[in-house]
């Protein structure tokens, strides 16, 4: 008996999620991957896979044609469009329904509904939806928008009509601000979603952010699963959410999933989807629906024991829900909290690199991609993980989650972990009071964010220098040291380079001595260490960092400069500058590629006269260890 394929339409951890309960209701499942995601663990985690080219997601996750074409080819009978990338795109809904497939969603039709917010809004405020006062009308000039908002008062919120994800989004406070915002919102509206048109709202300068979980099937039954708070955002993005929200009343939390319910009535709606709305005090007002599977719905499966994925494919093959609206019992709380690959030193600049070790935490649910030796580039997403705690209490998960993202050892590129691990342990969000504006209120600048490393730090990454280059054990303690040394060690970090003397008794006892002062190491359960050629990480229960062996950077830099032809990436880092082209004739010595890695450049020099005969890489391009950069001929003697 053949079983019926699932096509998933996506990628990363959510392909991986939406395959182990595809495959357990007995389909057979087919990944699709692009040329930078050959061999990536979304593949692994499918039966069969589908080569649909490319690099960047315009090329290949958000080409319909493509999509299609694997579906035919590997003879699945429904797509599941995960979430981003095509997943609320009313003419991928339509498209794979006209080519006789199975869309695991909401019709088109609700798709469209939903994904205009001037529409939306009107349809809301038709329906008994509260909306906030704002503006969605046709006339899109400056000159209407400005007399909208000084009718509305500021601050007001601008938004892009076509799509959310907090892209085309701007908080106005003063008039005189508004023409930039309007141009930078209308810029970035058309570059996400082709379609530059805004809408004003109110702004609420920290509201909390409740979004309502609905499942509906085909035959007229709408039910929500509670609710979630996703208060504690970055720029609009979410980075923790929790079920079920703090601090609502019994009257306010019924209103709010009614309203959410009704919501999903008033457009059909069908599938599994989410109504979000701000809550201000005793009010609350629409702000929009996502057509789809949520990245937080783990919490909801959490506290309500069900899965989520499963009912999509159980109601898009037509199956009733089997529950009545007060048959949904919520059970404890969960929290969760995406792990993603960006520096908070660098105000959360994406990061891209060789993942040099990965260790999710144990006994908690993780849902992610990732591989150790796995290439993290700039075409997607910057989240890697989610890691969520479910507890019989708020304060259990809290802490459950604060130690599981302790117990998250994640090296070669920058992360959010401690970030994430220092939000959780702020007085403020222990006690509940969140709002979307926690993060600028609490975590203001790149001090607070990310703590530059105390001196134990330098003096555990001087005696990590001294370490031969191999996986290390868990902890740092389990390594060797010499006995009777004094060795000296050069460090850098974030563009301060410092010296130090390493000095190991011959009972072992390791002492480092910086500017003067000595540092006695002792062992500690908390502290993860990792060597990878010139770079030292660290991770404490304080923070995590990269140091660089500046002895070690420049010695390999010398010894990969190009004395056999091949020059050779020593490091992670950016090609900053490549000042020589194919054809040139080079001198020992001259600089052949610049990179930058850790905000210092890195010049890697000919250790020969020849001619470049290939250039491999291009300018701002992230590189890693032993990446071929260059090839010289060299000249005959």
């Amino acid at each position: 008996m053949v079983r019926p394929r699932l096509l998933i339409a996506n990628r990363g951890e959510i392909a991986c999620r939406i395959a182990r309960s595809a495959r357990r209701l007995g389909l057979t499942t087919v990944a699709v991957y692009s040329d930078a995601d050959r061999g990536a663990p979304h593949v692994a985690a499918c039966d069969l896979a589908m080569p649909i080219g490319g690099h960047a997601a315009a090329e290949s996750y958000l080409v319909i044609d493509k999509l299609l074409d694997a579906a035919r080819r590997s003879g699945a009978q429904a797509v599941h469009p995960g979430y981003g990338f095509l997943s609320e795109r009313a003419e991928f809904a339509r498209a794979v329904l006209d080519a006789g497939l199975v869309f695991v969603g909401p019709p088109p039709g609700a798709i469209e509904a939903m994904g205009d917010k001037a529409l939306a809004r009107r349809a809301m405020a038709a329906a008994g939806v509260p909306v906030l006062p704002g503006y969605d009308g046709d006339d899109q000039s400056d000159a209407a928008l400005s007399a909208a908002a000084r009718e509305i008062g500021f601050p007001v919120m601008v938004k892009a009509a076509g799509g959310g994800g907090g892209r085309g989004m701007r908080l106005v406070h003063r008039a005189s601000d508004l023409p930039a915002a309007l141009a930078a919102a209308r810029s970035e509206a058309r570059n996400a979603f082709g379609d530059p048109r805004l809408i004003l709202e109110r702004g609420l300068l920290a509201p909390r952010h409740i979004e309502v979980q609905v499942l509906a099937d085909a035959h007229g039954a709408v039910l929500h699963l509670g609710e979630r708070d996703c208060s504690i955002q970055r720029r609009h993005q979410k980075i923790i959410e929790e079920a079920p929200a703090l601090e609502l009343s019994p009257s306010l939390r019924t209103r709010i999933c009614d309203a959410a319910v009704q919501a999903a009535r008033t457009v059909g709606y069908v599938n599994a989807g989410t109504v979000e709305f701000l809550v201000d005090g005793g009010e609350f007002f629409f702000m929009e629906m996502n057509a789809r599977l949520q990245v937080e719905h783990p919490v909801t499966e959490a506290v309500t024991g069900l899965d989520l994925v499963e009912w999509q494919l159980r109601v898009a093959r037509g199956e009733p829900l089997p529950w009545r609206q007060d048959e949904i019992a919520i059970q404890g709380h969960a929290i969760e909290a995406r792990l993603c690959a960006e520096d908070p030193a660098q105000d959360f600049l994406p990061q891209s690199g060789r993942i040099e070790r990965w260790r999710p935490p144990a006994h908690v649910r993780v849902d992610h991609a990732i591989a150790e030796g796995m290439q993290l580039t700039a075409h997607y997403d910057s989240m890697l993980a989610k890691i969520v705690y479910h507890g019989a209490t708020r304060e259990e998960a809290r802490e459950g989650l604060r130690n599981a993202l302790q117990d998250t050892v994640l090296f070669g590129v920058a992360s959010n972990r401690a970030f994430l691990a220092r939000v959780l342990d702020h007085p403020a969000f222990a006690a509940g009071a969140l709002s979307t504006a926690f993060i600028g209120e609490h975590f203001p600048d790149a001090g607070t964010r990310a703590p530059r490393p105390a001196e134990s730090a330098w003096a555990l990454a001087a005696w990590l220098s001294m370490q031969p280059p191999r996986p290390p054990p868990a902890q740092w303690g389990g390594f060797s040291s010499a006995g009777g040394s004094d060795l000296p060690a050069r460090l850098a970090y974030a563009g301060l380079e410092r010296e130090a003397r390493v000095r190991t008794t011959r009972d072992g006892e390791v002492i480092v001595v910086l500017d003067g002062t000595s540092h006695a190491l002792e062992t500690a359960e908390s502290v993860h260490t990792q060597r990878a050629g010139p770079r030292l990480y660290l991770q404490t229960a304080e923070g995590d960092w990269t140091f660089e062996d500046r002895r070690l950077a420049a010695r390999q830099v010398a010894e990969l400069g190009g004395g056999d032809g091949r020059v050779l990436s020593p490091m992670n880092g950016r090609v900053a500058q490549i000042p020589i082209a194919v054809g040139a004739q080079v001198m020992q010595g001259e600089t052949l590629i610049v990179l930058e890695a850790m905000k210092m450049e890195h010049a890697l020099a000919a250790r020969a006269p020849g001619t470049v005969v290939a250039v491999h890489v291009s300018v701002n391009e992230q590189v890693g260890p032993g990446k071929l950069l260059v090839v010289i001929s060299p000249r005959a003697r």
